[in-house]
């Protein structure tokens, strides 16, 4: 199947990659698939976490696959026949691969299509949805593949171990705004921050959040107390992060706040798009070390 779908920068879109798992339909963002093939033979890992199901290798490269059933708390053994095919994904930098038990096809969505889940869905950090967006008359839950990855092996994802020693450092008032949709990434930038001596740091669940809180601003006369740092990310429901950036920097007021886009999914294609809009610096979210250097940058001079 080819996932390599071009979308323009900023039009608040994006594919999303249906697929079953348990009889149930996820989605997952198709910028964060390489490829998607057919089951292979795996070899188990000794003592590896329980959700990973082995590894195989192909063109040279050995990619550890997560039984995404298990991941999610589900029997393995289905009731009903199932097409089953490994998601090869790429985020962070890091290749895995996902075993689902069927694909359905690719949508094109908005953004703003996509419902954020209330505390009665996700009552806690360690969810692992992110949204929620109905495709041909059924619900499909979007999952936070981040959050499922980071569970089995955190050195892979966001952790603040990458920061380095945070002890010690100025207290710093500038505000910072930072929107992310994960609950459990959201949890770990304010801490990192707070923990790098910034100490007024306000935590938006997604872009249109952003964005509105911005217009307030503007409309009270208030943004330079407000606001001189933006931290954002790509995937969030209502509004995603490239849409937030192209509107801030097609603002007379806004374009001057540095942005920095903070991602899973900084490539070369994402960078270049980032670019393109006007952000100020792109960063993978398992760069921490250099997203508090580049905070740093903007704000301790």
């Amino acid at each position: 199947m080819d996932t390599n779908i071009l979308l323009e920068s900023g039009t608040n879109e994006l594919e999303i990659l249906e697929f079953m798992v348990g009889g149930n339909y996820y989605g997952i963002n198709v910028a964060k698939i390489r490829e998607i093939i057919t089951c292979q033979e795996l070899t188990p890992i000794p003592n590896s976490h329980p959700n990973v199901e082995g590894t195989f290798s192909t063109r040279g490269e050995t990619i550890t696959v997560v039984n995404l059933a298990r991941a999610l708390g589900m029997k393995e053994q289905m009731d009903e026949p199932t097409q089953d095919m490994f998601l090869i994904t790429n985020f962070n930098m890091v290749n895995t691969g996902f075993h689902v038990h069927g694909v359905v096809g690719i949508h094109r969505v908005n953004w703003g299509q996509i419902i954020q889940p209330d505390s009665m869905i996700c009552n806690s950090s360690k969810s692992m949805i992110t949204g929620i967006v109905n495709l041909d008359g059924k619900l499909v839950l979007i999952l936070d593949f981040e959050a499922i990855v980071a569970e089995i092996a955190p050195d892979i994802g966001m952790t603040m171990h990458g920061a380095g020693n945070l002890e010690n450092r100025e207290t710093n008032h500038a505000p910072i705004l930072f929107a992310e949709d994960s609950r459990l990434l959201s949890m770990l930038i304010y801490d990192t921050l707070t923990k790098a001596g910034y100490v007024n740091v306000i935590p938006l669940n997604n872009g249109l959040e952003m964005w509105n809180l911005l217009q307030q601003y503007k409309k009270e006369g208030t943004l330079q107390q407000h606001v001189q740092c933006v931290v954002t990310d790509i995937e969030m429901p209502q509004m995603d992060g490239h849409r937030l950036v192209k509107l801030m920097k097609e603002d007379p007021e806004l374009k001057e706040i540095p942005v920095i886009i903070f991602s899973s999914l900084i490539n070369d294609d994402m960078r270049r798009k980032g670019d393109a809009l006007g952000a100020d610096a792109q960063l993978s979210k398992n760069q921490m070390g250099e997203f508090v250097e580049t905070v740093d940058r903007f704000l301790r001079k």
